[in-house]
């Protein structure tokens, strides 16, 4: 993240004349490669929302090489956020402002998610969470997901139409532009009739396919579209 000066955040100071404040929104992913392609396909090419407040995202882990568990994920943003909480309580913020952190993880497997996801709800992070993977909302973009991937990510990421013979294949974990601009609807749509066919009483770290991500890209994003 930049500095401005004086070592002080440029969200810290006031926004410039003529100009308008963002909200800042911090994200940590599981993964190095596909959610953050996807996620710089949304922040160059997404459509806000109309009359919300602006938000300026930043990837909060790009770089690091571990540290991409669930639980570790959660307990690197809550560091994040007491300093980023303390940050905008200096500057006096208003509600609409105040910076959010946010989880992009899978089920995957693995140990402890629902640990994960009942830390992060407690200490006010946001989780935008796929069972078994992220692949199930690269699928959305395509067709209805229904039945279960019995926790196999394989079975999901098989199905994406671009696997098949195409150059895509060659770089499979990358989201491209071209494989889903034009297709949130669609895949909002798909999502949430995936979702809905379980059990209320089931959480969702059982449910199996799920996926959130679109709550993510509206809620904590504010893009309607892409």
């Amino acid at each position: 993240m930049r500095r401005g000066q004086k070592g002080r955040d440029s969200w810290e100071r006031p926004a410039r004349r003529g100009g308008q404040r963002k909200r800042q929104v911090f994200v940590f992913t599981e993964g190095k490669v596909t959610e953050p392609s996807y996620l710089d396909i949304l922040k160059d090419q997404g459509v806000p929302l109309a009359d919300e407040v602006p938000v300026e995202m930043h990837i909060a882990n790009r770089r690091a090489d571990s540290g991409r568990k669930p639980l570790d994920l959660v307990e690197q943003a809550i560091r994040l956020k007491r300093e980023e909480d303390r940050k905008a309580k200096r500057a006096k913020l208003e509600a609409k402002y105040l910076p959010q952190v946010w989880c992009l993880f899978d089920h995957d497997n693995y140990t402890y998610v629902r640990d994960a996801l009942d830390r992060a709800e407690r200490a006010g992070i946001g989780v935008a969470f796929s069972h078994p993977c992220f692949e199930v909302w690269r699928l959305a973009h395509y067709k209805p997901v229904s039945g279960s991937f019995a926790g196999v990510c394989d079975g999901a990421a098989d199905r994406l139409p671009f696997q098949r013979g195409s150059q895509d294949a060659r770089t499979p974990k990358v989201v491209l532009p071209h494989q889903i601009l034009g297709r949130y609807k669609t895949a909002r749509k798909n999502a949430e009739r995936m979702n809905n066919q379980h059990a209320a009483h089931v959480g969702k770290w059982d449910r199996d396919p799920y996926t959130d991500v679109h709550a993510f890209v509206e809620k904590a994003l504010h893009i309607d579209s892409y």
